[in-house]
């Protein structure tokens, strides 16, 4: 009977800490998430003053501009995993866009505005790029979790669900300038 009981408990115990795991697991990916939201809406600050800049050099990339500012508002208001993805790989490659038209104007270039908005954006991008993997990665040992036996019989029990990858489409594509 004794043997029954410290069964028992032993499989109650070891429940409890696949639950709590699942638990952790999630936290950390939404802290991860969060980490990457912050790089994010600092890069959408930056991008406003940084194409501010370049305009008054570049009166004629207003397409370019326009680019820019549409998929800024679109990385805003994305909803999804999916969407944030698509909208943020369109707006780095605007931005690759608009660093490569810089390279036609040498006094923009050496504007140290310029320069200080363009170092804290690669700065920001470094940091996304960081935090993005870190997120990639916690999603990774989540979702191996909640589908790996014994814990996704908990993790059914629970609703624990599936955490979406943030990808950015096209990023391994190389971009293509046309003057």
């Amino acid at each position: 009977m004794i043997w029954f009981l410290l069964a028992v408990g032993a499989a109650v115990l070891y429940l409890i800490y696949i639950y709590n795991s699942l638990v952790k697991l999630r936290i950390r990916v939404k802290n991860a998430w969060s980490q990457i939201d912050v790089q994010l809406k600092r890069r959408h600050d930056l991008i406003p003053n940084l194409v501010n800049t370049v305009k008054g050099y570049a009166k004629h990339e207003k397409e370019l501009f326009e680019t820019i500012a549409k998929y800024r508002a679109q990385a805003q208001n994305a909803k999804s995993m999916r969407e944030i993805g698509e909208s943020e790989g369109h707006l780095s490659e605007a931005m690759q866009k608009l660093i490569a038209v810089v390279e036609n104007y040498p006094e923009l270039k050496a504007n140290e505005n310029f320069l200080q908005l363009q170092e804290e954006l690669v700065s920001t991008e470094n940091k996304i790029a960081f935090a993005r993997q870190f997120y990639n990665d916690m999603v990774m040992k989540y979702n191996t979790k909640i589908q790996s036996f014994p814990s996704n019989i908990i993790a059914n029990m629970f609703n624990f669900k599936k955490a979406e990858f943030l990808l950015f489409p096209g990023e391994r594509e190389n971009v293509v300038v046309n003057f």
